[in-house]
């Protein structure tokens, strides 16, 4: 029962899952490229490389030999990972998953040209020139993400001509791995957006679906998220239908994290994270019987999952820091402590610098309870935590 696995990418969504790994005996060894990490804090052992390096990927592969490679963030040379299959390795969810993922263009031309999914018009771009035609093809406003980044880096709304420059080299600025090609999206016209973690099975045992997950975001990265957000019974069945599509088509077993917008004329998938959602840390809250780290291990490891059930409404804010730090430390700890229905996590990332993610607030209520009223109390538990430098 106890399995070798090897964790590509250390901060607070992989510590969680080392967490919950370690709970039924697990073996971790923890990847990233510097050095006490957090899932680093919590695992076994620990590797330092260039994850975008193949030879070192290879290299620690090899010298492991784990039974799952398991990846947490997007700047990995994901195309190593075909090797790894042929080698006998599992990738989590699967090699396709973690590779269509991790660059956007891969993932939302399966989700709109080969699934036929409805999704926002766009079109990609390698210069700045390029961007500007394709501005001019999906209209102003539009949304400009890199292929390759994650928490909302270089991504980055045009609303007039003048901001298509700065908005290029923003974008090159935020990406993530080699590739310097940004994705250009019409601007949804949405009155929510949703994440719907989705959990594959292996051994034939059925698709399973969390309570859908709302959130709201600022410089593309999320600063609160609720569970459940209110859906209707019409959009969240053509959530489930599109997300089981997709999952299907990428293969494997584990957790997805993916989000659709929701609009008067319906849902529109927007992405797709093939391990657990940053969202999704509400889930730390007790609001399912089984959190998201939790499920996506038990569905890598095929043990079956029978339900996944709403136990309480929650909801999570994040702590940023405010400036740059070699070494942050943190003042109100006593003060959110002291809160009723509250529980918090600071992740324990060595460095700190400006909006970075260095904890989450959490709250919860009994299932009658206003899901608005925990947020804002989420929202102001946050507040109470100051980072240092």
């Amino acid at each position: 029962m106890r399995k070798k696995i090897i964790l590509l990418g250390s901060g607070e969504l992989g510590k969680e899952f080392v967490i919950a790994a370690q709970r039924i005996g697990q073996y971790v060894i923890a990847v990233d490229s510097y050095e006490n990490a957090p899932a680093m804090q919590v695992a076994h052992e620990f590797e330092v490389i260039n994850m975008l390096d193949g030879t070192e990927l290879d290299r620690i592969v090899a010298k492991h030999q784990p039974d799952f490679i398991v990846p947490e963030i997007e700047a990995i040379r994901t195309e190593r990972f075909y090797d790894y299959e042929k080698q006998g390795f599992t990738v989590v969810p699967s090699a396709k998953a973690a590779n269509f993922t991790m660059n956007r263009k891969a993932i939302r031309d399966l989700a709109a040209k080969d699934l036929g999914l409805r999704t926002a018009n766009y079109r990609y771009a390698t210069t700045k020139e390029e961007l500007e035609k394709a501005v001019t093809e999906v209209g102003i406003p539009c949304v400009v993400k890199p292929l390759m980044s994650s928490s909302g880096k270089g991504q980055s709304t045009i609303k007039t001509e003048s901001d298509i420059e700065k908005a290029w080299n923003y974008a090159v600025e935020g990406s993530r791995g080699d590739i310097i090609e940004v994705i250009v999206e019409a601007f949804v016209n949405f009155h929510s957006e949703i994440t719907l973690l989705t959990v594959t099975q292996k051994n034939g045992q059925p698709t399973l679906f969390c309570p859908p997950i709302g959130h709201r975001q600022e410089r593309g990265d999320y600063q609160e998220s609720w569970q459940p957000a209110k859906v209707s019974d019409k959009d969240i069945a053509e959530a489930q239908e599109m997300a089981k599509k997709v999952t299907e088509a990428l293969g494997g077993a584990g957790i997805f994290g993916v989000e659709f917008f929701l609009t008067n004329e319906g849902v529109y998938f927007s992405e797709l994270s093939p391990r657990p959602h940053d969202t999704g840390m509400v889930t730390l809250a007790g609001t399912q019987n089984f959190n998201e780290f939790e499920l996506h291990l038990r569905a890598i490891l095929g043990l079956p999952i029978s339900e996944i059930t709403l136990e309480r409404v929650g909801a999570s804010a994040v702590i940023l820091a405010s400036e740059h730090s070699e070494n942050p430390t943190f003042s109100g700890v006593e003060k959110i402590a002291a809160l009723s229905k509250t529980d918090f996590r600071l992740f324990g990332k060595p460095t700190s610098r400006p909006y970075r993610r260095m904890g989450v607030a959490l709250t919860y209520d009994n299932l009658n309870a206003s899901v608005k009223d925990v947020v804002e109390k989420a929202k102001d538990a946050a507040s109470l935590v100051q980072v240092n430098k």
